[in-house]
């Protein structure tokens, strides 16, 4: 069975719909992608836009 997985939310498109949802509105669906944005937001709103350095 090495090498073998079975995913009904694949079978169903459920994974592919998530995937192309994310993409075209830039809203993360997995809990991890959804911490990073609103950690990124909170931190922007607190320290503003990193700007880039000229030496």
């Amino acid at each position: 069975m090495y090498g073998f997985s079975f995913s009904w939310k694949r079978l169903l498109g459920i994974t592919k719909a998530k995937q192309q949802f994310a993409r075209e509105t830039g809203i993360p669906t997995t809990q991890g992608g959804m911490e990073r944005k609103l950690g990124s937001m909170i931190l922007k709103s607190l320290f503003g836009k990193p700007r880039k350095r000229s030496f």
